[in-house]
């Protein structure tokens, strides 16, 4: 095996693979090293095992969806987008399906056809893989990065871009190697923290799990901060023996974590049933449904799931009261709770469980247009070791593969150019 390449790329996620595919576009030599024995290990889990391989929103709604440094990739995005990561596939024969929230998925339904459209890209470009291998530490000087460092070898490049991805997850490779690479190169890394993770409450109700396993469609669930609301998400949710998770809890998390992270002891979140409807509206529904001499529980029976109208009509003690008697201001008040639950969170699960990493590799240490680093020349970036965190739904993946492909492209012209 040769000992000197053109570009070599430390990490075959899909920010790796896709970096080393881009590079090689552009005939250089081109050396993939993977510490795991396959490659795409951890993008096999992604999106319950079928792979969100993108989102088809416009490019200001992807941006949108990315509220961890998304205007960053404002330059990545003009060079190579989602429209391009759904071109690439399609040209590779994967077949592939739009469902809601403009989610991206494989017709076939599995990771494995994304990894594998990837990886025989990588072996059609000529790139070397070498999996299984660990890289130890970059060479270079104080201007200047000359290679890498392996547990047995080392070798040169004129460029090297770290894909290594985040840290949750580190069994499948995802430890934060990356992040004392960049460190060694003087790069400085912000506070790592979970973000699309699920929420810890200790509120009596999820201790006593009251309403565990229940699932809710389409509710939303609101943070709070000194009173006023900092973000909603409107998506399905599912209480848990530890709290919430579900879409809508996992996008609040990265909210969460920024209140938590300014010394809140706890925050809270707002769960509303029924955001279509007003409350004007949802009393003159109530006020029809209770028309009745039945139990008030089965009166609504179809109103909410049995468990959590039971859950809410305990708060109100109406547990035991015909319909009839109910009156208007009890309607008011179940009105008020049914949009406005409160539910304390005092943390997220760890960043090790968390399904992607905030925080990251300092951007302004970064050129926007190249991704190469503003302190070592040669030095290139992408994916999720950098400070950029998205919402679950295909914005991460996007991320990883747009800021691949942009930064494999052009590390490949600084080493032509370094050629000559």
């Amino acid at each position: 095996m040769k000992k000197k390449y053109d570009v070599i790329v430390i990490g075959a996620g899909p920010a790796g693979m896709m970096a080393a595919i881009a590079a090689a576009e552009n005939e250089v030599d081109v050396l993939l090293v993977e510490k795991n024995k396959r490659l795409g290990k951890k993008m096999l889990l992604t999106g319950g095992g079928r792979c969100n391989v993108t989102n088809n929103r416009p490019i200001d709604d992807l941006i949108a969806h990315i509220p961890g440094n998304g205007k960053f990739l404002y330059s990545t995005f003009s060079q190579w987008n989602n429209n391009d990561i759904m071109e690439f596939f399609s040209r590779r024969n994967v077949a592939l399906k739009e469902e809601d929230h403009g989610r991206i998925f494989p017709v076939t339904d599995r990771a494995k056809t994304i990894v594998d459209a990837l990886y025989e890209e990588l072996k059609r470009r000529n790139v070397t893989v070498l999996p299984n291998t660990t890289v130890t530490k970059l060479i270079h000087d104080e201007a200047k990065v000359y290679g890498i460092r392996c547990e047995k070898e080392e070798f040169e490049a004129s460029c090297v871009i770290i894909t290594t991805g985040g840290k949750t997850y580190p069994g499948t490779g995802s430890t934060g190697d990356g992040y004392k690479m960049a460190k060694s190169c003087g790069h400085s890394v912000t506070p790592l923290f979970p973000t699309e993770a699920p929420l810890i409450s200790e509120a009596k109700f999820i201790q006593e799990k009251t309403l565990q396993g229940l699932a809710l469609q389409d509710v939303k669930l609101s943070v709070l901060a000194k009173g006023k609301v900092v973000t909603s998400h409107t998506m399905d949710l599912l209480f848990t023996h530890f709290g919430l998770s579900g879409p809508a809890a996992l996008r609040c998390s990265y909210a969460i974590n920024q209140e938590l992270r300014k010394g809140s002891p706890f925050v809270q979140v707002l769960l509303d049933c029924f955001p279509k409807q007003t409350k004007t509206e949802l009393l003159a529904d109530l006020t029809l449904r209770v028309q009745t001499k039945k139990n008030l529980k089965n009166a609504l029976a179809q109103w909410l799931p049995e468990r959590l109208l039971q859950f809410y009509l305990e708060q109100l003690t109406l547990t035991d009261i015909t319909a009839d008697k109910v009156s208007l201001e009890q309607l008011e008040k179940l009105v008020f709770l049914v949009k406005n639950f409160e539910i304390p969170i005092i943390r997220t699960f760890a960043l090790e469980r968390a399904f992607v990493t905030g925080g990251g590799v300092n951007l302004k240490e970064v050129i926007p247009k190249t991704l190469e680093s503003k302190l070592c020349q040669g030095l290139f970036f992408a994916g999720e070791v950098l400070d950029v965190n998205g919402y679950t739904g295909g914005y991460n993946i996007t991320t990883a593969l747009c800021t691949g492909h942009v930064a494999g492209k052009n590390a490949a012209e600084v080493a032509s150019w370094q050629k000559y």
